[in-house]
Order: structure tokens, then sequence, then C-alpha cells
């Protein structure tokens, strides 16, 4: 057992961790395979993208109110690790029902029902999730346990892209006469091994937590708060605000591409045999996600968090520009294998924001309910990538590739956004929450 400064342990770091990389098992599961399910049931692309919207739509309201519950809630476990630990196994049964639903020719409303219930429990315990870094580690010193967790989600993406790719080259081997690679999963009986890979690694991940991490105390002084004060307590304050429009701006880049990949690449290469090639180029965003995780973290507490962020996203904008000029496989792999070392960067510089703001504010006992906002800033873009992506898709007449200049316009309005935050930066004393909202008053009237 390693302990830092403060004496968190790093044993402790690798738990929650490994939290970290079973969820995104679970969304990777649903990136690599969802898109490909659904077109076996319908080529319209505003049906798939509305369908996938409902990841978005559940992500933008259960987080908001189980973050904000997991605060006020007592137990002898604490206040998040409940949700966690029966949240996880709930969707891993979930990811379960998907499989058996498709694989028994359910008509597209059952299949489209399980795969929003995966995403619901998916979202019943993120939350929690993100705040039991920040109510563990101290603030001034979240930059490498982000980086560390950062690593290892990004890591349970590439884990499930690299399994997928794997399994669906040797199906194509066992069944030649297949003219997809899906095609050779299902005849070959492979299809069920990433559901399971998935739920497996939620269910270990989840009761390992529940036993191995011990919360800390509640507060002595229990803050009261509801919902519509919280909520109006974020609007009302510059950095807050600043910092989740910009988060949705950089999401809904990434998700216009993420969720329409697949789309993309036919686009590219016209030829819809690209699920094998699609899940090799997710893996490889995903390595390249871990670089820029690793360098993401340790500089967001030594050279400044806006500095940090704002060169992650600068990298990441960069191949959005060139997307609309590729041509080839190896272009598109090579522009996307550069974006993930800067969205690597901004995943793990973007984490410990929120929390550092609260110690700030001296509200960090809202972690649950902050972080929640948080996870639902990320989720609304996933209802607009969807749907909206879909309509500029049928509008620009079926060409995917269009989303790729579409979102660096997106990127290029959050840089702006983050270096305006006034106190992220502010590592000595406590900001006071009037003057806060003072400065944030006078903008507005000045504006």
């Amino acid at each position: 057992m390693t302990p830092d400064k403060k004496g968190t342990s790093m044993r402790i770091i690798l738990v929650i961790a490994f939290v970290g990389l079973s969820m995104s098992t679970g969304w990777a599961l649903n990136k690599a395979l969802s898109f490909k399910l659904l077109q076996t049931y319908t080529q319209n692309s505003i049906i798939i993208g509305s369908i996938l919207a409902l990841q978005g739509v559940i992500g933008v309201i259960v987080p908001i109110w189980l973050g904000y519950y997991s605060d006020t809630y007592h137990s002898k476990k604490g206040r998040r690790k409940v949700f966690i630990l029966w949240g996880g196994i709930a969707a891993a049964l979930a990811a379960l029902l998907i499989y058996f639903s498709y694989v028994a020719s359910s008509p597209l409303g059952v299949f489209a029902t399980f795969l929003a219930i995966f995403y619901f429990f998916m979202y019943f315990f993120v939350a929690q999730y993100r705040a039991l870094m920040p109510d563990i580690v101290p603030s001034g010193e979240r930059g490498k346990p982000s980086g560390v967790i950062t690593f290892f989600e990004w890591g349970g993406n590439l884990l499930m892209f690299g399994f997928v790719a794997v399994i669906s080259a040797i199906a194509m081997k066992i069944v030649p006469s297949a003219e997809t690679s899906l095609e050779a999963m299902i005849k070959a009986h492979y299809l069920w091994m990433p559901f399971a890979f998935a739920a497996v690694f939620l269910i270990l991940s989840v009761v390992l937590l529940y036993f191995k991490v011990k919360e800390p105390p509640y507060p002595e002084v229990e803050p009261e708060e509801n919902v519509l004060e919280y909520i109006k307590n974020i609007l009302l304050d510059h950095d807050f605000v600043s910092f989740y429009v910009a988060q949705i701006f950089w999401w809904l880049s990434f998700e216009f591409v993420a969720v329409f990949l697949f789309g993309i690449l036919e686009s590219i290469l016209n030829t819809q045999n690209v699920l094998t090639l699609g899940v090799t180029i997710m893996a490889i965003f995903n390595v390249t996600v871990l670089i820029g995780a690793l360098i993401g973290g340790p500089l967001y507490d030594r050279i400044g968090r806006r500095k940090s962020i704002l060169i992650g996203g600068l990298i990441f904008l960069a191949p959005f520009i060139w997307g609309w000029f590729v041509t080839t496989s190896a272009e598109v792999t090579t522009a996307i294998g550069i974006a993930g070392i800067g969205w690597g960067m901004l995943m793990a510089t973007s984490w410990p924001v929120i929390g550092d703001l609260l110690n700030n504010y001296e509200k960090e006992f809202f972690n649950g309910r902050y972080y929640g906002f948080f996870e639902a800033t990320k989720s609304l873009p996933i209802a607009i990538a969807g749907f909206v992506g879909g309509l500029i898709v049928y509008f620009a007449g079926g060409n995917y590739k269009v989303l790729f200049p579409v979102g660096a316009i997106f990127v290029i309005i959050a840089l702006p956004l983050i270096w305006g935050m006034k106190h992220l930066d502010k590592k000595k004393g406590k900001v006071n929450v009037e003057d806060a909202m003072e400065d944030t008053i006078e903008a507005t009237e000045e504006l």
C-alpha cells in the first residue's frame, strides 16, 4: 500500500479506478455494437440517432437527482457506495438483457427499451462514483489520482474495443461467407462474449469497491440546499457556468464523431463492412487517450489548471479540422489517434475542476450534486448529437463526414470559456460566494 502525502492509499485509488474501467467497458460495448445492431433493424439515420440519443436524455436527468440525493443519504457504508453497488449490478444485468432480446429477434421497440434500461442504471451510480474521489483526496492533490483513474477508464474502453476487434476478425475467418463482421459474430456464436465481458467486470468492480473503500465521515453540520437552489447557485456562478457550458461543447464535438463513427467510415470508404476497422480505430483512440491522461493529470497541478485544459483542447481540435479532408482509412485512423491525446488531457484535467471549485467555495460536502450536474452536461451532448447529428447527415445527403467540421466549431467555442474562468487557478484562500455572485451580476449588466 503506497499512501500519498496526505495518507490517501494508492490501493484505494486503484479500486476506484477499477470501477471506472468496468464502467467504461459498458459504455464501450454500447459504442462498439449498438449502432451496427440498430442498422439491422433500420437504415434510417434519424431513427438510429434518436434511439442512441436516449442515453443523453436519461443522462441529463438521473445523475442530477441521484447525485443530489447521495449528498444527504446516510447508511453504515457511507453516502456513495450503496448507489455504486446496486447500480453496477443492475447495469450488468441490463447488458445481458440487451443481448438476449437481440438474439431472440425482439422487435425494435423492445430492443430499444432494454438499451434505455441499461442507460438508466449506468447513470444510476455515475455521479456517486465521480464524487467519491474528491470526497477522499484533498484539494491540490487530485491531478495525479485523476490521471490514474482516467487512464483506467479509457483503458476499459480499449479492452472492450480491442476484444470486439479480435473476436470479429476471428469470426470472419470462421465464417468467410459472411458479408459483415457483425454477421460473422452472430453466425459464429461470438456475439454473447462482449456482453458477458462487460457484465462480469461491472459486478466484480462494484462489489470490490463496496467492501474495500471506506468513505470519509459525514460533515458535522450538513447544509441544506434543495434541488432548485443548487441549480440556481450553479446558474448564477460565472466559473461553474463557463466550465459546464464548455464541457457541453467539447463533449458535443466528441459525440458527433463517436456516435456515428461507423457511418463516417462508411462515407469515407464507401462500404458497410467497417465493424472491425471501426473498433480497431476506437482501440487506437483509447491508447492515445491513455497517453493524454498520463500527461494531463500531472500538468493540472503543475502549470495551472486553465492552461492544461486549453492545451488539451487545442490538440483535440486539430484533427477535427483535418477530418473533412481525409480520404483513406490510414488518414482517419491517424486523425482520431491524435484527437485521443487531446481528449485524454481534457478528461484528466476536467474531473478535478468541480471538486476544486467547491473547495474554494467551502461547499465540498456538495460533491454528489455538482458532479451529478457534471455528468448531465456530458450527457446532454449525446442527446443532441444523436438526434441533431442524424438530421445534419440527412440534409448532407448521407455524408457522415460532415460531422468533423461541425464538431470543430464547438471546440473553438469552448476554449475561450475556460480561459475566462476567474477562480479556477486560485490556490490560496477561499472564494467568497457572495463576491462571486456579484461578479457575475456585474458582468451580466455590462453585457
